[in-house]
């Protein structure tokens, strides 16, 4: 009885409130990208940008999670300054080296919030607590940073014609930094999870 409460509270959430929290979400990345630190070597600067989207995905879900980012890439592309400072104004930015990166951030938001709230039943909605499954979360931001340095790389490896350049320039720089984004991210989505359920 208790159970089915819940899911007709979490089914008449308004759709709007959900679309506001993904612009919230996309605004978080937008700011998150306003930290960043050049590194020698490479045209791929640090920033906090990757662990944003990671939590957003794992907390928003994968719908909302990939429509948070897509908004963020629209806002990006429309002229607002939410990219990184520097590099290539405007949508320009999307076809220059860290294109693939930021290309790539609605999958990874969506594969992270997908593998978050995957469940074992037959509903999409989520029957497990993060609790249940200590693990998953950090899985899931695993699997999220994988997907963003796939578009990443690849578009790095059309722009320099080198795989080889591609790793070395925006991948190998950031490993350490990526491990504790990764750390932290799943960190913070375990701790918040629970308060953003209704958005699966």
């Amino acid at each position: 009885m208790m159970t089915n409460a819940v899911n007709a509270s979490v089914a008449s959430r308004p759709i709007g409130i959900k679309v506001a929290v993904a612009l919230a979400g996309a605004l978080v990345v937008a700011g998150a990208a306003q930290v960043s630190i050049p590194v020698p070597g490479t045209t791929v600067p640090m920033t906090l940008q990757p662990l944003a989207v990671l939590v957003v995905g794992g907390l928003l879900g994968a719908r909302f999670g990939a429509l948070s980012l897509a908004m963020y890439l629209a806002m990006g592309a429309a002229g607002l300054p939410v990219f990184t400072p520097g590099g290539l104004p405007g949508a320009a930015r999307l076809f220059g080296p860290t294109g693939g990166f930021l290309i790539a951030y609605p999958f990874a938001a969506a594969v992270v919030g997908r593998l978050v709230r995957w469940s074992d039943g037959p509903s999409d909605r989520p029957t497990i607590r993060p609790s249940d499954h200590p693990i998953r979360p950090f899985v899931a931001a695993t699997a999220g940073l994988a997907t963003i340095f796939a578009g990443g790389i690849a578009q790095l490896t059309l722009v320099t014609g080198s795989g080889e350049a591609a790793l070395a320039l925006g991948a190998l720089p950031f490993l350490a930094k990526d491990l504790a984004s990764i750390l932290v991210a799943g960190l913070l989505i375990r701790r918040f999870l629970p308060k953003t359920r209704a958005l699966s």
